[in-house]
């Protein structure tokens, strides 16, 4: 099965013909026949989307749609809103109370399996995003209902002809609190490459514009590329226009709405993908924080020892001239922490990783490895440079007092360096090379410390 759907209807009539159009599509059925039972079954059953009928004789779809979307075990469960009555006011209520469609019977039965992949989908990506960083590394934050955007958003209309955009501006502009402006096909395209935090928020798309389907095929370009593809998008078709509603939604509209539309639902529309959008950037910003914490250590802000050895490794099999792999360690450093204590040893190793990336070229890695040693790594280097690179390193920690706070005098500090060189050809792994550094390292440390040392070439 491919999502469990709960199927809310007083009339048993009405639950089974539902179930029959959504089991032909793969999606495993559970029923409720009325208000109370279906807060209890989403509560219990944690449904991947609910279809909620608004008319039954407890209580309200709306007030349904109300209680679910306040309780944070059920907020973010999708609920399209069902009912037999076309009436404005109902459906604009039960967008405000966080529905995420509002459909007449007799429901066709495209547009509603469409609706239903489109939110099954949003909601995969939420739960997908989560589950690969946000919570296994601290940063999950509760499901909560959509509220209206604490900042403005950036709302791109792209309508047919300059008329159609001005009418469409005029009705929303005194609807939302965020930036409306009317773009241009072509701007849409070129107007933001890789830089997503430059694009729309949300982009309101007629389906036809200088020629029919072309804001179809524009949708399918902005989803494509880097700087518009997490964007939301409502697409606005002609009325009664469900085959190609489908087609939008499956090509990754996040909502669609009829012409000639209302205003103010389409308001709310935008607002309640404006909101989505800030929930799945923070979901992002999550993943990528804490990808960058795994890979990071806390106290240097350097690369730690998982990372250098993946890029080594990488590094080994795609340069050209060879690789330089340094060790270095502090000279003496459990004498700074024994005399000033761990807070100033800290301080100098995050003045050591400082001043050691301050010499360095971007394509070059460098990590803390261990307690007082780090590894550093040259592309492309052959003996020469290498040697050359570590005497400015080994200088640039020596040569200069180290100046901390408080009342810690200036402190001397040096450190000693073993070099190894990638053999000619090929052939060496990371391991290899940091236990050749690691070994000439020990030669610096026996003859005397704040040395270079380098390691004698194994035999291919």
């Amino acid at each position: 099965m491919t999502g469990r759907i709960l199927v809310v209807d007083d009339v048993a009539t009405n639950r089974i013909v539902m179930k029959v159009k959504l089991a032909s599509a793969c999606y495993a059925v559970d029923q409720a026949d009325c208000g109370a039972a279906a807060l209890i079954a989403a509560r219990q059953t944690q449904p991947d989307l609910i279809l909620l009928d608004v008319v039954m004789p407890d209580m309200s779809g709306l007030d349904v749609c109300r209680q679910l979307k306040t309780d944070p075990d059920t907020a973010d469960i999708p609920i399209i809103l069902i009912t037999a009555v076309a009436d404005r006011d109902n459906k604009m209520a039960g967008l405000e109370a966080g529905a995420d469609d509002f459909l007449t019977k007799p429901v066709d039965e495209v547009t509603l399996l469409a609706r239903v992949r489109s939110l099954l989908r949003a909601r995969d990506t939420a739960r997908e995003l989560r589950k690969r960083g946000a919570s296994a590394l601290g940063f999950a934050e509760a499901a909560a209902h959509f509220t209206a955007p604490q900042k403005p958003g950036r709302i791109a209309l792209i309508a047919p002809g300059p008329k159609g955009a001005v009418l469409w501006k005029t009705a929303l502009d005194d609807r939302l609190g965020g930036k409306v402006s009317v773009l241009p096909r072509d701007a849409a395209l070129t107007g933001f490459g890789n830089d997503e935090g430059d694009a729309p928020d949300v982009f309101v798309i007629a389906a036809d514009l200088t020629h029919r389907n072309e804001g179809l095929r524009l949708l399918s370009d902005l989803r494509s590329r880097p700087g518009t593809r997490n964007a939301a998008s409502v697409m606005i078709l002609p009325e009664g226009d469900s085959e190609r509603a489908a087609i939008a939604l499956d090509l990754g509209a996040h909502d669609i709405l009829y012409d000639s539309f209302d205003a103010q639902e389409l308001a709310l529309r935008i607002r309640t993908q404006l909101d989505r959008k800030r929930q799945s950037d923070r979901l992002r910003a999550s993943v990528e924080a804490g990808l960058e914490m795994a890979v990071t250590d806390s106290l240097t802000g350097l690369h730690n020892r998982r990372y250098a050895m993946f890029q080594l490794d990488r590094m080994i099999a795609q340069t050209g001239r060879g690789v330089a792999v340094m060790l270095l360690d502090i000279d003496h450093f459990k004498r700074i922490n024994d005399s000033f204590g761990h807070p100033v040893g800290d301080r100098v190793l995050s003045l050591v990783a400082r001043r050691l990336r301050a010499q360095l070229r971007g394509s070059d890695l460098i990590a803390r490895i261990g307690g007082e040693e780090f590894l550093v790594a040259l592309p492309d280097s052959d003996g020469a440079v290498a040697l050359d690179c570590a005497e400015r390193l080994r200088a640039a920690i020596g040569e200069t007092e180290f100046i901390l706070r408080g009342d810690t005098p200036p402190l001397s500090v040096t450190i000693s360096v073993g070099l190894a060189l990638s053999k000619p050809g090929g052939g060496d792994s990371a391991q290899s090379l940091i236990d050749q550094a690691d070994t000439a390292l020990y030669g610096a440390k026996s003859h005397g410390r704040d040395k270079v040392t380098l390691a004698p070439r194994s035999a291919a």
